[in-house]
């Protein structure tokens, strides 16, 4: 099967996203890449977590505020923020999946998409 090149603005949107979840430290970012697999429901999903419902709401807060900053773009659509164990951000091209580390263990997202091309990023320090 082709990969599908996906809309250019994809990266530069991963990138604000990556970004995001950095600035406050969200931990095991993967960067599932779903252009392969026809019919998938956006280029790529990003999947990470944090160590409280606190931490999982200032990622999504950050997510947001650096799509906005850097691209004048924030999600179509968020869900989950009343919870914050799994916050969606969707911005169409690129899905979000912020987890609280119990609820990520529990949903095993990754192997869900196991077909997909699977990139980890590095934590910064």
């Amino acid at each position: 099967m082709t990969k599908k090149t996906g809309n250019p603005q994809s990266t530069a949107l991963l990138d604000a996203i990556v970004a995001g979840i950095q600035e406050v430290k969200g931990e095991d970012i993967v960067v599932l890449d779903l252009r392969s697999i026809e019919n998938s429901a956006a280029d790529y999903f990003v999947i990470c977590s944090g160590s409280s419902t606190t931490q999982v709401e200032a990622i999504a807060r950050s997510v947001e505020a650096f799509t906005e900053k850097k691209l004048g773009e924030g999600p179509f659509r968020t869900e989950g923020t009343r919870n914050a164990t799994w916050v969606l951000q969707d911005f169409a091209d690129v899905v979000v999946h912020i987890f609280h580390k119990d609820t990520r263990a529990f949903y095993q997202l990754e192997e869900l998409w196991a077909d997909a091309d699977i990139r980890m990023i590095e934590n910064r320090a």
